[in-house]
């Protein structure tokens, strides 16, 4: 007998038209017959509610900033423009369509420890803060400002001696390729003011995709902890400080949201204990999976329904290409199943217990493993929830000649 393994939680709010699975007031089916199949799409009105909660729960006057990376689909990411304090980039390119979105250069921070000359000298003509993250790093900055006749906007992002206890992915403590260890930052940022340059302050981000306020709490506490240390150090009050993220979402079975209104009221508190150093500094906390992902639903057809060794797979016109997380080959360990639905079958209860995967040469693909669904047909659609972050941009779209999926923003 084949074991049952459960799914991820489905996000709350979606609802149902004639028992499908709606987006944007259109079910799943009607979306897919008008676009076609695979097909991504992402939701205005949770990305509202998305932002206009975190902003409730935070202390007043604390930006909050949207790190592309996570989903850079351009009509969202114009939306995001509208909705955040400021665009957090990567890369060049990531620099052009925030540019592109109409994000504005002075709310722009360009981040990433390989930074090439021509993205420098770019990031620098638009006006974009720079996050430093080496002594290397900043002389090419200088140097490249100094030919320009342009005065660089300059942040250091900073190696902190912690790390983000229960995060997913560390970005902190430890020898890393990210930001500087700290006894390079004072001399680094004394170079910076020596050479009339913008000193913009700090970047210090110490994991991602964390589900515990009390791990999100104690790391902001250190990151506050750390900037006054070294604006001590320096003898000079930064700018602006990102505290980083690292707020994460459920995907997995077990998994449980992440409580911000504990996160918020800890932050509030140490605000109103900061140290005269920091008093007068802008913050900001850095978001990306957090804003956009649960808002991204992923569409793709059943091809083909299957029995081998009395197991049923349910064939699929999409998979790992575009759903590279969902598949467990994205960082995870152990593979456990993303929230997933038959769409078309939203509100029927689980009849069979069936794998679902996709249709490339290579057993990685598969979306849900035995998992417990209504009785499923070729044609049905199914639903992979929390698709709006990192599935389209960071998965291998090409591998096979297989192609992109499309993408739709609805209300």
């Amino acid at each position: 007998m084949i074991k049952t393994k459960a799914t991820g939680p489905i996000p709350t709010g979606f609802h149902a038209i004639d028992g499908e699975l709606a987006l944007g007031g259109q079910t799943a089916s009607a979306l897919v017959a008008e676009n076609g199949s695979p097909l991504f799409v992402y939701a205005k009105n949770r990305l509202d509610d998305r932002m206009a909660q975190l902003r409730a729960a935070m202390p007043d006057g604390l930006d909050l900033h949207y790190a592309m990376k996570a989903n850079p689909f351009p009509p969202l990411l114009r939306h995001m423009v509208g909705l955040a304090d400021g665009i957090d980039i990567a890369s060049g390119g990531e620099l052009h369509m925030a540019l592109e979105a109409g994000a504005a250069p002075d709310h722009i921070s360009f981040a990433g420890p390989g930074k090439r000359d021509e993205e420098i000298e770019q990031a620098i003509r638009a006006g974009v803060t720079i996050n430093i993250e080496s002594p290397g790093e900043c002389d090419r900055a200088l140097k490249t400002g100094g030919a320009l006749g342009r005065q660089p906007r300059l942040a250091i992002r900073v190696n902190p001696d912690f790390d983000l206890k229960g995060s997913g992915m560390k970005m902190g403590g430890g020898a890393k390729p990210f930001g500087m260890d700290i006894e390079l930052v004072a001399p680094t940022v004394q170079t910076i003011l020596d050479a009339g340059a913008d000193w913009r302050g700090f970047h210090i981000f110490a994991g991602s995709q964390a589900l515990s306020a009390d791990a999100i709490i104690e790391t902001q506490a250190q990151t506050l902890e750390l900037a006054a240390r070294l604006a001590t150090e320096i003898g000079a009050s930064p700018a602006h400080v990102n505290l980083g993220g690292g707020f994460g979402i459920p995907y997995f079975p077990g998994d449980e949201q992440l409580d911000i209104i504990r996160v918020g009221r800890a932050l509030s508190d140490q605000f109103a204990q900061l140290p005269d150093i920091l008093t007068s500094t802008q913050f900001a906390i850095e978001l990306g999976r957090y804003l956009v992902g649960e808002a991204g639903v992923y569409l793709t057809r059943i091809v083909d329904r299957k029995q081998s060794q009395g197991q049923t797979f349910l064939v699929t016109d999409g998979g790992l290409h575009h759903q590279l997380a969902a598949s467990g080959n994205f960082g995870t360990v152990v593979r456990r199943n993303y929230p997933a639905a038959i769409a078309n079958r939203f509100e029927e209860e689980p009849a069979e217990t069936v794998s679902i995967v996709g249709c490339l040469c290579t057993p990685l693909d598969r979306l849900s493993d035995n998992a417990a669904m209504p009785r499923a047909s070729v044609g049905d659609i199914v639903a992979i929830f929390c698709a709006g972050a990192y599935g389209a941009s960071a998965s291998p779209a090409n591998f096979l000649g297989q192609g992109p999926a499309r993408e739709l923003l609805v209300d």
